[in-house]
């Protein structure tokens, strides 16, 4: 399979809308006393939104038609003279994604790898996501590619 990673456009959004759904499916399925059934993070006119905003980098990875199979979004935030933290850049990582059917053939890992790539050209000194509890998969993932954790979010159900 020929995979080519680049910049999602305009007439990537019905497939990164279906692909949202995927995650959400993902999301509502660990924790559906927080997420919606049958939802997604962005619909049309913020996708249309996010691919115009000069902080946010999203890469596709397109199939030999060019047909996105997955999605990584990428968010760039900087610390500058900030009360308690060191001044520097980081990429976030807002969502990444491979197609159902495509999982397992490393599509996430080129995605992920792009990210990085992407994050050492911006000078960013560190990459952040966050991985839901309940999504051990991606957690896995993550944690297979070398990312480490950096804090914890705690909840108490009432």
């Amino acid at each position: 399979m020929r995979i080519q990673i680049r910049k999602a456009s305009e007439k990537d959004i019905p497939r990164l809308i279906t692909l949202l759904e995927q995650v959400a499916a993902i999301h509502n399925n660990a924790r559906p006393d927080l997420f919606k059934a049958n939802s997604k993070k962005y619909n049309e006119n913020d996708l249309k939104d996010l691919l115009c905003d000069p902080k946010v980098t999203i890469f596709v990875a397109a199939d030999k038609d060019d047909v996105a199979v997955g999605y990584i979004f990428c968010m760039l935030s900087e610390y500058k003279d900030h009360a308690i933290m060191q001044d520097g850049k980081t990429l976030y990582i807002d969502d990444l994604c491979v197609d159902e059917s495509q999982r397992g053939k490393g599509i996430g890992k080129m995605l992920f790898e792009r990210a990085r790539a992407y994050a050492r050209e911006q000078g960013c000194r560190n990459i952040t996501l966050n991985v839901w509890a309940g999504n051990d998969g991606a957690r896995r993932f993550y944690e297979n590619l070398g990312m480490k954790e950096q804090k914890r979010t705690l909840e108490m159900l009432l």
